[in-house]
């Protein structure tokens, strides 16, 4: 990815997090979601916005739907602060790579409990 690809994706996620912390009010979303990166495609026209969510399996998908459901807001919210020609079509995806990180991370505090147990 080029760097302005990753600039521009940057704009979008910190924009992306603002509209979601202080417009949307939508009941589905959980408490603590964060936009954790956003792929833009080569021609402006896709980005997938990657979420972490934390909460319960149903949480995690009522928080999906709900984002689905904004992404025409969250559009033209973004058209409203960003100066760019079109803004990409936004789709929304689940980012597990802070949850595996944490399993991992208990994952070695067991080994290294077992192991100073002989």
């Amino acid at each position: 990815m080029n760097r302005r690809l990753q600039r521009l994706g940057g704009l979008l996620q910190e924009q992306l997090s603002e509209l979601l912390l202080r417009e949307v009010k939508d009941p589905r979303l959980a408490r603590l979601v964060s936009i954790t990166s956003v792929v833009i495609s080569s021609d402006l026209r896709h980005a997938r916005v990657y979420v972490s969510v934390m909460g319960s399996e149903d949480e995690k998908l009522s928080t999906l739907a709900g984002l689905t459901a904004a992404a025409p807001f969250l559009r033209r919210e973004l058209n409203n602060r960003v100066n760019l020609r079109r803004i990409p079509e936004l789709s929304f995806r689940r980012d597990e790579s802070l949850e595996q990180g944490a399993r991992v991370s208990d994952l070695l505090k067991q080994l290294g409990k077992d192991t100073d147990n002989p």
